[in-house]
């Protein structure tokens, strides 16, 4: 079965919370990642307390708005996973989706996408 961030959205979510062991598993790769990718300590995916925090689920929200809209460019998770953790983004002085992330600017990343999907940005 293929795993798609679009098709599988519930899949990253349980009891209303974003996941990050269910993240890892379609991302295929390790918590520890996933907490690095978006900006966070180990304990901010490992402790039952910080994974509830509102600042842990935001980061991880971001990180999956993100990937959903990208995903059916892709065509995969996996590659849209790819992009977001390596893409230098044009007029971002270089920086990958997931450096802008981290730096608290997903909504630029997301206003990138949507001139991208636009027609502004080539």
């Amino acid at each position: 079965m293929k795993w798609s961030v679009t098709m599988h959205i519930e899949a990253f979510a349980e009891g209303g919370l974003f996941a990050p062991a269910r993240i890892a598993e379609v991302l295929r790769t390790t918590k520890d990642e996933v907490a690095r990718t978006v900006g966070l300590g180990r304990d901010a995916l490992i402790r039952a307390d910080r994974v509830q925090s509102p600042k842990t689920q935001k980061r991880l929200r971001e990180m999956v708005e993100i990937l959903n809209r990208v995903e059916p460019r892709f065509g995969s998770a996996l590659i849209a996973y790819a992009w977001y953790r390596s893409e230098p983004l044009a007029g971002f002085a270089g920086l990958t989706p997931m450096q802008l992330v981290r730096d608290g600017r997903a909504a630029d990343v997301m206003d990138y996408i949507d001139a991208v999907d636009a027609g502004v940005h080539a």
